[in-house]
C-alpha cells in the first residue's frame, strides 16, 4: 500500500512539474482534494522555478521527474 501511495504522489508531482515548466497557471490544477493538490502544487512550483531559470523545451527534459 505504501508503495502505491508513493507512486501516486510522484506521479502528481511530475504532472505539476510539467505544468509549471510549460508556464501553465496554478489555477489549472485538476485536483480538488487537498492532499492530491498539495503534491501537484509542489511539482508546479519546482517547474516554475526551472522555467524562470531558463529551462525550456529540450533543455528541460532531463529535469522532469520520472
Amino acid at each position: 500500500m505504501k508503495r502505491q501511495k508513493r507512486e501516486r504522489e510522484e506521479l502528481l508531482f511530475a504532472r505539476g512539474f510539467k505544468a509549471g515548466l510549460t508556464g501553465r497557471s496554478l489555477d489549472t490544477c485538476p485536483y480538488q482534494d487537498i492532499n492530491l493538490r498539495q503534491h501537484w502544487t509542489a511539482g508546479w512550483r519546482d517547474g516554475r522555478v526551472n522555467e524562470r531559470e531558463g529551462y525550456r523545451g529540450i533543455s528541460a527534459l532531463h529535469l522532469v521527474p520520472v
